[in-house]
């Protein structure tokens, strides 16, 4: 038989049981959508993550101080190490494998603008600290080196900081009193998604100031509540690359292990949040997750591909007395079971290909879409696309094949006898 006369009666067949054929079709219409859908949004939330890893910091480790864990060089174990100014310029000066690095002091400050007050965190800093830790700028400018140099009392604000303290007035050059002392307001932060931090909350939280300005004003206070003008809260490094890491950490161990005397290898003396290996270990997560999200939605498929087997089933059964005939005008056992192979295939080829569009077509719709925060916009897979069309070609074999070879094998006379 004709390939076109058996796609016509196929169309027809499918026609005069709408429902059925409906139903059936829709599982692998839900399972090839599903494939696409859901690896997709496995995808968008491994690189959401990453972009809110790269907001956080590109490949850097936060160091801070701890207790060794051991005796060295005379001393006790369980001795505090308070980082200090000098630690930061020691990894400036000698670290070869760190490219950038910074001083933090982190202070909880009063400011009070024209419009409104506030208590927020304050971060002194040096300039660098704003290229690695990604603090990109919706207005103004940034910390210089100039400003570092001299003190200078200029800020930085986070956009929700900007919005509480002058609502939805531009403060750019305006004074900010901080504890006190005028800061010029001289930048705004653009809003970012930021996954993790630490210290005194996200970024869109803070105030940035020099580091200098920070020391001298509000330096940060020690167990009894008294200003300590060296010491910092931490140390964030970039090495030279995201594979000198390792190697990097462990030059900052070693020059700082000499300047407080304990030994490198002592793990409890400093606390180190690498968050390139935090990077990796979120990507591990986010890689089972969509692997699982596959293989749910291609199990998802497979079950469609057997709603197929079912109603070609039902079709054999159906047409016995057709077959019949068929078979006393002289058609072979290998047309019958080309006839009810194309017919199958046609059914999961037109499923699929809906399926397949549908879901598509549904991806680009929410790249266009703003959808919430915890929300990302799907990808729309090669691997995916694949995946499913292998196994759409696996489910029009399987749900074919056994419905082909019954047909082919039935014997001509009892067709004829059936009613």
């Amino acid at each position: 038989m004709p390939l076109l006369e058996i796609f016509r009666q196929t169309i027809q067949a499918l026609w005069q049981t709408k429902l059925r054929s409906f139903l059936t079709m829709f599982g692998i219409v839900w399972g090839i959508s599903s494939v696409i859908l859901l690896v997709g949004l496995g995808i968008g939330f491994q690189k959401d993550q990453q972009e809110r890893m790269k907001n956080l910091g590109t490949n850097i480790a936060i160091i801070f101080g701890g207790r060794t864990g051991a005796q060295a060089g005379g001393y006790a174990a369980g001795r505090e190490i308070r980082l200090t100014i000098d630690d930061a310029r020691a990894i400036r000066d000698q670290a070869v494998l760190v490219k950038n690095v910074s001083p933090e002091i982190r202070r909880s400050v009063q400011e009070v603008s024209q419009y409104n007050a506030a208590n927020r965190a304050v971060r002194g800093i040096w300039p660098a600290y704003q290229d690695f830790r990604s603090l990109r700028l919706s207005a103004g400018r940034r910390i210089s080196e100039q400003d570092e140099q001299n003190g200078e009392r200029v800020a930085v604000l986070g956009d929700e900081s900007a919005t509480q303290l002058f609502r939805s007035f531009s403060p750019i050059g305006e004074t900010l009193m901080m504890g006190g002392y005028p800061y010029k307001v001289i930048g705004v932060l653009k809003k970012k998604q930021q996954n993790g931090s630490y210290g005194s909350g996200p970024d869109s939280s803070q105030l940035f100031v020099p580091y200098s300005a920070m020391a001298r004003d509000f330096p940060p206070l020690d167990k009894k509540m008294t200003s300590t003008r060296d010491l910092i809260n931490n140390l964030v490094i970039q090495p030279i690359s995201a594979d000198a890491s390792p190697a990097a950490i462990l030059e900052v161990r070693r020059i700082l292990g000499s300047r407080h005397h304990y030994d490198p290898a002592d793990q409890e003396a400093l606390w180190i949040w690498d968050t390139l290996e935090g990077a990796k270990f979120t990507a591990r997560i986010f890689g089972v997750m969509t692997i699982f999200f596959g293989a749910v939605a291609v199990l998802t498929l497979a079950l469609g591909g057997i709603g197929v087997m079912n109603i070609m089933l039902v079709a054999v059964t159906e047409r016995t007395r057709e077959i019949g005939i068929r078979k006393a005008l002289g058609a072979r056992p290998s047309d019958i079971r080309r006839q009810f192979l194309i017919e199958s295939g046609i059914i999961t080829i037109l499923s699929g290909t809906t399926g397949f569009v549908l879901a598509v077509g549904l991806c680009l719709l929410l790249n266009y879409l703003p959808l919430p925060e915890f929300l990302p916009h799907p990808a729309i897979s090669g691997a995916a696309i694949v995946a499913s069309l292998a196994t759409l070609a696996g489910i029009t074999l399987f749900a074919g094949t056994y419905p082909a070879r019954r047909a082919a094998g039935l014997n001509p006379i009892e067709c004829l006898r059936a009613e």
